[in-house]
């Protein structure tokens, strides 16, 4: 198993009825994913084990099934995440249309 980091971004920032769901979900409060927020945008920081990089996003994206109303714009591997995954190209994963 490999540990996979990348960043989920929401396409809207979450509500207060949101934000209370979200701190009775364990799911996300195990430390696998950690929410990050601007004044504009949300997205989730994560760490998950998995044999393939798909596979780790496809739990992460998994966990959103009991999480209503809350959808994700593209997963993003950036810097850091490229480094830490030890991979060389940037890739963006779009949500399909």
């Amino acid at each position: 198993m490999r540990k996979w980091d990348f960043i989920l971004h929401l396409q809207e920032p979450l509500t207060p009825e949101q934000s209370d769901t979200l701190d009775g979900l364990d799911d996300f409060n195990d430390g696998r994913m950690g929410l990050v927020e601007g004044p504009d945008t949300a997205e989730f920081w994560c760490t998950f084990e998995a044999e393939t990089l798909t596979g780790a996003i496809a739990e992460a994206l998994s966990l959103f099934d009991d999480f209503p109303g809350v959808l994700i714009r593209s997963v993003e591997l950036g810097p850091r995440e490229l480094e830490e995954n030890k991979m060389t190209t940037p890739a963006v994963v779009r949500a399909p249309v």
